[in-house]
Order: C-alpha cells, then sequence, then structure tokens
C-alpha cells in the first residue's frame, strides 16, 4: 500500500512559523513521523511540499498512477484552490484532508474547505498527530475496501 502525502503552502516553516498555533515540529519531524508509522503499518509513505499551487497539482496527477491515497493539508490552498480540488477528485483516489490547527476555531475565512465535501474525511486540530491519525484512518479504509481483515475499527456501526 502506497501513501501520498501533500503538503501545501507555507508548511515548510513548521517549527518557527507561529508556534503557538501550529506547534512546534518541523516538517521533516512530521514527514518521518509519518514514514514511521506507515511502515508499522505496513505502508510506503511518501511525502511532498511545495508553495506552489500549480506544482501541487502536477504532484497529485503524477502520483496518482502509482498511490493508493492522499493525505492532503493543503494550507490556504484548503480555501481557495478549485484547481487543486480538481487534480484531487480527477485522479479518483480516496484523500483526507488534515490540518494541524482546528480551523474552526479560527478566523471565519478559514471555515470553508473546497476539499471537504470530497474527503474521505478530515482531521484538525491536534498538530502534528493529526497527520497521525489521518494516516491511521486512510490505511484503515483502504484495507476494508480490499477486504483484508487485518484493519477492522473496534467500533461498529
Amino acid at each position: 500500500m502506497r501513501i501520498a502525502v501533500v503538503h501545501g503552502p507555507n508548511l515548510n516553516l513548521l517549527g518557527q512559523r507561529e508556534p503557538e498555533v501550529y506547534g512546534s515540529a518541523t516538517l521533516a519531524e512530521v514527514d518521518a513521523a509519518l514514514v514511521a508509522l506507515g511502515t508499522e503499518l505496513g505502508a510506503e509513505v511518501a511525502t511532498f511540499q511545495s508553495n506552489g499551487e500549480g506544482a501541487l497539482v502536477d504532484h497529485v496527477q503524477q502520483a496518482a498512477s502509482s498511490v493508493d491515497g492522499f493525505l492532503v493539508n493543503a494550507g490556504a490552498y484548503t480555501h481557495t484552490s478549485v484547481a487543486l480540488r480538481d487534480a484531487l477528485v480527477g485522479v479518483h483516489r480516496p484523500f483526507v484532508e488534515v490540518h494541524l490547527s482546528n480551523v474552526f476555531a479560527r478566523e471565519p475565512f478559514r471555515h470553508h474547505s473546497f476539499l471537504s465535501d470530497r474527503a474521505l474525511g478530515l482531521v484538525a486540530g491536534f498538530g502534528a498527530d493529526s497527520y497521525l491519525l489521518a494516516l491511521r484512518a486512510l490505511v484503515s479504509h483502504l484495507r476494508r475496501g480490499r477486504g483484508d481483515g487485518s484493519a477492522h475499527s473496534p467500533i461498529q456501526s
């Protein structure tokens, strides 16, 4: 199983940009934790960060043929990018929207997402752990979709 992690603008500044909002973990630390958890879960995790909308769109399109799903922290593009939304919808891979902060407890313009209604789920507000929670959920979803009984949720609906 392969998972692509897409980090949007300014996430390269993690650890130094507003640590009271985004935490003290650097992007390299977040990526290392994701790769380690992926290994534990039996998933290969590849990460990508860009400040450019076009580069993010290109990456989603190029990665889609070799991945099972995406974790996406689109940063500010969450609230502005129809292009990134169209790319994620167009490649027909499940994705989980991720945010370090609770966007709904912040400025009103951050309350709207162009991604949420098409995302498998949304994890926000847990700092760097948001990514790890999202990875666990996505891997579990993908395993259930494959009929692999190794990832049953303890909560049955």
